[in-house]
């Protein structure tokens, strides 16, 4: 598509707008392929006659409507150029059709010439327009006085200024789109891309997260997405059906832990009518719905040793018996798996089954915690808040540096989720303040520097008891923060995963201690 916005601004056909309108006193105007005039606020008519017959804001409609019908055979018509009879029969338009590659973009309309004297019965009837118009007699007389009929050669070259215009635009829009073009073709070569699908994020992490993303475009294999919540794990499932082959079928989203086994079992499997109290009518269940599409299973460590048999067995078969039923059904469905949980830690305290693991883990993508790709921060920042004053139609705001500081601070345990609900909130509470100020921020945010620091280390009596005492606090507090997720905070903390385990042993810092030391109430402190 061309943009026409920027024609303003191009030099070349600025200088032949005012040539036209000097020597031709024309007005040229730019139409796109729908016929709508591009170039029409706050110019003023060159032609004289123009000024005449469409001096009023009715009179340029009129004017307006001309020139799309204008439009119209021009882009049915074989000529290079088109003439037309204007209202009235006085004035005369050139069109210059515009074309990229075959395609028909628009055309440039010349408005108005004149190529012969106006004889006395177009005369009259332009008169009439005029009474009928309610337009000033005196000023038509006066615009028809001062127009001159165009000699063949005047004809020629003003045919020639029209099409070098025209010639102008595709120039610019080729020039474009060769440049948007080269630039998405550097941007693949270094590997940098802002978004994809609905994903947003230039970090290393994302951009590795983007190119795992395309080489499995063509694949049709299981797909297991780990990541802590509110990273945008469905976010990347449905990135990965609409760029597959099956795009054209049925996405499906169930999440394993909002239902207990018995009723996840009909929601995967269907029932039969009368296999239970309620089930009044046969019921297809998930994995029906998807055939021949994808089956997001979000949170699958959740999911019970029955409901993992029961899994396995449609993966390996394709085949599903509905709850109460005894007939197998064919299905043809792609999972994609997501979880916040280290399976491979389950797999190994047998809460979770290891040839369903390995089913489901074909390909692997794991999302990055908000945390480590703090760069990615300020560009959804600007998305969440462009969207929000959006939705909510008010002023865009802008934050404060301090504000913006804090942020980068905060560790962001509940991921791009609670961004964005952050940011929702921001936009809510600065009411008509067009800054977002530090102290509007929700006060875990504001009051993260300060309660991250370790109170109450001892700075006298020997230095290995203080390391001790501070390591210790720094393994208790993290186990916390990640739900005693191992494999995550011995990445947090630089150490290995068998490393971090010995330390938790040593400083008794198992959840199950933690729980009995709590007073035996099942929660750890």
């Amino acid at each position: 598509m061309i943009n026409w916005d920027e024609l303003k601004h191009i030099h070349v056909i600025r200088k032949l707008e005012e040539i036209l309108a000097q020597w031709f006193h024309t007005d040229i105007f730019f139409v796109d392929e729908r016929g709508q005039v591009r170039n029409a606020e706050g110019r003023d008519l060159k032609n004289p006659l123009s000024q005449a017959f469409y001096p009023r804001e009715k009179g340029r409609e009129r004017l307006f409507k001309a020139i799309s019908a204008a439009n119209e055979k021009a882009f049915t018509s074989d000529q290079p150029h088109l003439v037309v009879d204007g209202p009235g029969g006085v004035e005369y338009a050139l069109v210059s059709r515009i074309t990229v590659d075959n395609e028909y973009l628009g055309s440039v309309y010349a408005y108005s010439y004149l190529d012969k004297v106006v004889p006395e019965d177009v005369r009259a009837r332009a008169k009439a327009a005029v009474a009928e118009w309610g337009l000033d007699p005196e000023a038509f007389e006066s615009a028809v006085s001062r127009m001159r009929a165009l000699s063949d050669g005047e004809k020629k070259y003003f045919f020639e200024l029209i099409d070098l215009v025209a010639q102008e635009i595709v120039t610019f829009h080729t020039e474009i789109s060769k440049r948007e073009e080269r630039i998405s073709a550097l941007n693949n070569q270094l590997g940098t891309r802002y978004s994809y699908d609905s994903m947003i994020g230039k970090s290393k992490p994302m951009q590795e997260l983007y190119s795992m993303l395309d080489k499995i475009k063509n694949s049709e294999s299981t797909v297991l997405v780990q990541g802590e919540n509110g990273t945008g794990k469905e976010l990347i499932a449905r990135a990965i059906h609409f760029n597959s082959p099956r795009k054209e079928a049925q996405f499906v989203t169930v999440n394993c832990s909002a239902f207990n086994e018995n009723l996840l079992d009909s929601e995967l499997f269907g029932h039969v009518k009368g296999s239970f109290t309620g089930a009044v009518k046969d019921k297809k269940g998930l994995f029906e719905a998807a055939d021949r599409g994808t089956l997001f299973l979000d949170e699958i460590g959740d999911m019970s040793p029955t409901m993992q048999v029961k899994l396995l067995r449609v993966l390996q078969e394709g085949t599903l018996t509905p709850v109460g039923g005894t007939e197998q059904r064919k299905v043809d469905v792609r999972v994609v798996a997501a979880t916040n949980k280290d399976l491979k830690e389950m797999v190994e305290q047998g809460t979770f089954r290891e040839d369903l693991y390995y089913r489901i883990n074909v390909i692997n993508l794991v999302v990055p915690p908000l945390r480590d790709r703090k760069e990615d921060v300020p560009m959804l920042i600007e998305h969440f808040v462009t969207r929000g004053c959006k939705e909510k139609s008010v002023a865009m705001k802008q934050l404060a540096k301090r504000a913006m500081e804090k942020i980068f601070d905060y560790p962001w345990p509940g991921n791009i989720r609670e961004l964005e609900n952050e940011m929702e909130r921001l936009i809510v509470l600065s009411g008509d303040e067009p800054r977002i100020t530090a102290d509007m921020l929700s006060q875990r945010i504001r009051d993260w520097g300060e309660n991250a620091k370790v109170q109450g280390v001892r700075v006298a009596g020997k230095l290995k008891d203080a390391l001790e005492e501070l390591e210790k606090t720094m393994i208790k507090e993290g186990l916390r923060r990640t739900n005693w997720n191992k494999s995550r905070l011995a990445k947090e903390l630089g150490i290995s995963r068998a490393g971090l385990i010995m330390k938790v042993e040593k400083y008794g810092l198992d959840k199950r201690k933690l729980a009995r030391a709590a007073g035996g109430t099942g929660q750890a402190a």
